[in-house]
């Protein structure tokens, strides 16, 4: 090849694929901008069992540097987890499933995810996950579970089938302790069984409410 049609080469990507690309990167940073104005301005409005911002972000990086694409959250609650990891999904190609058993919740989550720019980037169910979780088909590579506490080994169980290999399960009010932090929660079954699997490398961050995050190794 002559260095004249390379150069006819790279003036054509230069006229048909920059315009593309800087396209792409004006759409991005529009949304993040709408994203972070959102979250900025709602800092300090999330109760009603929702993740403090701090284990949000860790969600979001947790996505990030995984490069999941097919992500499930069990426990809606009224969207922030579920912002920061669409915001993280819509930079990999991927997409949330979240399911949030109260209607009153669910429909303030709609919302909110249309405010923050991210409601393509989310499939909200209005369902029991307790049923749904195990019609699902997968399959996931990464999972947020933070729904009713008692449930989370059955959850880990009906799941852990559908999780690809090098995929990511989270749990959120966890902690290294025989109940959880906090005590009572409900969660040391869960925390219990995860930590024995030879398939499964757990750690735990406390940042924030405590959180337990597995990789599926094999």
């Amino acid at each position: 090849m002559t260095l004249r049609i390379i150069a006819t080469i790279c003036i054509l990507l230069c006229i048909f694929v920059s315009p593309a690309l800087s396209e792409e990167q004006s759409i991005n940073s529009k949304l993040d901008e709408q994203v972070m104005k959102f979250l900025n301005e709602n800092e300090y409005g999330w109760y009603d069992m929702n993740v403090p911002g701090v284990d949000g972000k860790k969600l979001y990086d947790l996505i990030i540097k995984g490069k999941y694409k097919s992500a499930l959250e069990i426990g809606t609650s009224t969207g922030h987890s579920g912002i920061w990891m669409a915001w993280a999904l819509s930079k990999t190609g991927g997409k949330l499933i979240t399911i949030e058993i109260d209607e009153q919740r669910y429909r303030e989550a709609l919302a909110n995810f249309k405010k923050a720019g991210l409601s393509e980037y989310i499939d909200a169910r209005l369902a029991d996950a307790h049923e749904l979780v195990k019609e699902l088909k997968g399959p996931f590579d990464f999972v947020f579970c933070d729904a009713d506490k008692g449930w989370y080994k059955n959850y880990f169980m009906d799941l852990d089938p559908k999780i690809k290999t090098g995929g990511c399960y989270t749990a959120h009010n966890v902690s290294d302790s025989r109940w959880g932090r906090g005590g009572g929660r409900g969660t040391g079954g869960f925390t219990e069984y995860i930590k024995s699997l030879e398939n499964y490398k757990t750690t735990f961050f406390y940042e924030g409410s405590g959180m337990s995050i597995s990789y599926k190794v094999r």
